[in-house]
């Protein structure tokens, strides 16, 4: 698909995460207003003041941007982003991002700025370029989805970061914390087309994010550009040579571990043991429950996202 022209005179349907209401959130409101207001384009702030609130603000700031073809953002982490853009998914409206949080994968892959001024700016006159969504059981993910350790590791993260502040070094220390304690081991049963795998993994990692495989060191990573996903699983090993796999990851060597298997697909079905009917799965930052089968593939529409044009990107 090719990417479409905004209408100049589009409104801005915004959802920010105010998070805990630090000041931060403030100032990238006023940032928000301050550059729209000067551009003299129309815009609304729903301002999202409790987590669980989220998803319902998101669906109604979809459902009132379709009605008078608004341009729906979103502002925040990866977590917000993917909220929003499930209720923006299949909508018809144009979706666009300016990223608040820690990694902000989703936008550093699309070239956004990760300056909340330059971001704005970039709303205002950029095209809407088709990106790939990922669904697991009909739920979208930008970035990853997984089962296993890495849903744990994302609980153990959230939870150092209220007691310690939001920060790189406080996600990695809850990685290690995750990784010296015991995990279980999942038996899976993946179906891909007339393809069956039986495998024993303490956790299996879909992505959907370039940056992020790249950054990893899994050679696959380009499939994301031919209409696929990539899978990502661990053997079962002791604790030391988890530590050695999370060094490598953090090295950009992960994907050459003779303990880790990786393959791209457009869709997989995955059975965790005969007798599990629901299972902890993570997706972009969000732990739920769903209920097994697990079903991981591409979306069948793209979700059309205001980025600067190929070559033109920011490098963050």
């Amino acid at each position: 698909m090719s990417p479409t022209t905004v209408d100049p005179a589009a409104p801005f349907f915004i959802v920010l995460n105010a998070g805990s209401g630090h000041d931060d959130a403030d100032d990238a409101r006023a940032t928000i207003e301050r550059v729209l207001t000067q551009a003299g384009r129309a815009h609304t702030v729903h301002l999202v003041d409790k987590p669980a609130r989220l998803h319902d603000i998101a669906r109604d700031t979809v459902a009132a941007a379709r009605a008078c073809g608004a341009v729906v953002v979103a502002a925040g982490g990866d977590g917000t982003i993917n909220a929003v853009a499930q209720a923006t998914y299949g909508s018809g409206c144009i979706f666009g991002v300016l990223p608040q949080g820690t990694f902000n994968y989703f936008s550093r892959t699309h070239g956004i700025p990760v300056d909340t001024e330059a971001a704005t700016q970039l709303l205002l006159g950029a095209r809407a370029h088709p990106v790939q969504v990922g669904l697991i059981n009909e739920r979208l993910f930008l970035v990853n989805a997984s089962i296993g350790l890495y849903p744990q590791l994302l609980e153990d993260r959230e939870a150092y970061k209220k007691q310690f502040g939001r920060s790189r070094p406080v996600a990695m220390l809850a990685a290690l914390v995750t990784v010296l304690r015991q995990h279980r081991q999942l038996r899976l049963q993946i179906q891909q087309a007339d393809l069956t795998r039986q495998m024993r993994t303490p956790t299996l990692f879909i992505g959907n994010n370039l940056l992020q495989l790249q950054q990893i060191g899994i050679a696959e990573a380009s499939a994301l550009e031919q209409n696929q996903l990539v899978a990502v699983a661990l053997r079962p090993v002791g604790t030391l040579a988890m530590l050695w796999l999370l060094a490598r990851g953090a090295l950009g060597s992960l994907g050459a571990a003779d303990d880790v298997l990786s393959f791209a697909f457009h869709s997989i079905t995955v059975q965790p043991g005969k007798r599990v009917r629901r299972v902890k799965v993570a997706t972009d930052g969000e732990v739920l429950w769903l209920d097994t089968p697990i079903r991981f593939r591409v979306g069948p529409q793209p979700l059309f996202l205001l980025k600067p044009e190929p070559g033109s990107e920011i490098v963050a």
